[in-house]
């Protein structure tokens, strides 16, 4: 009969608890810089100039058609050929923002591409120059459109970052192969790290989901009436 022994790992709750720090402050600046870079994309396929588009279209084809764990590893294994050594949380950090900034360019084109163009011209005619029409007429319509895809792709390289503890990145997935190494509780540990792994996917995507329309699309949801 098999008998589960749960205490053996929560015994170790305060590695799990920076464990799952590390997640989230990986999720946090991988977030802020890939939807920057990936907002930045997303401009130069629209609207840039044909070398820059062609070039931005390079990096996303090519990231979006190899697996993370390939990037990840050739960050952190392959640079050092080339005299640039990183450490494991830079890499990490590195890895996740280039794969981010290429879905979300993809993302936020979309939503780009959806603006009407009268209100470009109606941004021209009160003597707007390109990036004041771009800044304060096209982005912010156009992240509220992609805004729910943005939010799901944030969480799926939150999640994708458990391939960083190969590399020794001392997030969740790291230390609960630290822990089941030590006493054995495969099963528990990583039943327990599953449900860290939910929560923080529920937790993250609520916070963006609120956060989102308040401070980053400066509109608060419209209440349904019913």
């Amino acid at each position: 009969m098999v008998q589960l022994d749960f205490a053996a790992v929560l015994v170790e709750w305060p590695q799990l608890l920076r464990g799952a720090g590390v997640t989230l402050l990986l999720t946090g600046i991988s977030a802020t810089l890939g939807c920057s870079l990936g907002v930045a994309a997303g401009w130069a396929r629209a609207n840039g100039p044909k070398p820059l588009a062609w070039l931005v279209a390079t990096y996303v084809e090519l990231i979006r058609n190899t697996p993370f764990v390939v990037q990840l590893f050739f960050l952190f294994f392959g640079l050092p050929s080339l005299g640039l050594r990183l450490t494991p949380e830079i890499a990490s950090v590195l890895a996740m923002i280039i794969n981010l900034g290429a879905y979300t360019a993809e993302i936020t084109r979309a939503g780009i591409e959806a603006t009407p163009k009268g209100q470009i011209e109606a941004a021209h005619s009160l003597a707007m120059n390109g990036w004041q029409t771009f800044v304060h007429v096209v982005l912010p319509p156009a992240l509220a459109r992609v805004w729910p895809a943005l939010v799901g792709q944030i969480i799926i390289v939150m999640l994708g970052s458990a391939v960083c503890g190969q590399i020794s990145t001392p997030e969740v997935s790291y230390v609960a192969n630290l822990i089941q190494s030590r006493n054995f509780r495969a099963f528990e540990s990583y039943l327990i790290v599953t449900a860290i792994y939910l929560l923080l996917a529920i937790a993250v995507r609520k916070l963006l989901n609120w956060a989102g329309p308040r401070f980053l699309l400066g509109h608060a949801p419209s209440q349904r009436r019913t």
